[in-house]
């Protein structure tokens, strides 16, 4: 790990030290910057982004840390002693930071799974679709006639777009919380 304050970070920030320093960053598994402004937070963080190709997560509690959390990939935001600009400005806001923990293995892992497995789904509703009509069109000899009314299409998006991503977001749960607690690697198996 990696613990850098905000007068060394004025300097590394500057062009010429900037490659060297994020050589160092890629060697350590965590980098932690304390006692830095926000504009220093929210460059650095851009820094990584742009030069890295990383994703970013940022973690702030207060109105300094708003530039950072906006900047980042996903910005989380702590509900604490200075108010809830954080929050306000974060993707995901947590009471406590010992929820980041939580937020990140259990509803990452869940919420990645839904989001990979609804893509599918989509992609098959409209391929089932778009075949129907196609085979449709091929009988009709490509009269352009239409094969349902409007009524029943609007339904049938309704229904197949509509319900089974709200049945399957409430209930689909491939692993429990417990396991994924207690085994970290899943999330990244996951990916």
């Amino acid at each position: 790990g990696l613990v850098i304050d905000g007068r060394t970070l004025e300097h590394v920030l500057h062009d010429s030290l900037q490659s060297i320093f994020l050589e160092l960053t890629e060697q350590c598994r965590a980098v932690v910057c304390c006692r830095a402004t926000p504009l220093q937070k929210s460059v650095l963080v851009r820094l990584v982004r742009n030069k890295l190709k990383a994703m970013t997560l940022a973690v702030g509690d207060g109105a300094n840390d708003v530039s950072m959390i906006q900047v980042a990939d996903t910005g989380v935001g702590i509900l604490g002693q200075e108010g809830m600009q954080a929050v306000m400005a974060s993707d995901f806001a947590i009471s406590q930071f010992r929820h980041l923990r939580k937020l990140l293995l259990v509803h990452g892992h869940w919420c990645y799974t839904r989001l990979t497995n609804m893509v599918l789904y989509f992609f098959y509703k409209n391929v089932t679709y778009v075949n129907l009509l196609f085979w449709y069109q091929f009988f009709c000899g490509f009269s352009g006639t239409s094969m349902t009314d409007y009524w029943i299409l609007i339904l049938f998006n309704l229904l197949f777009t509509s319900v089974p991503p709200i049945i399957y977001g409430v209930l689909d749960k491939d692993v429990s919380a417990e396991i994924l607690m207690q085994l970290p690697q899943l999330y990244m198996m996951s990916q």
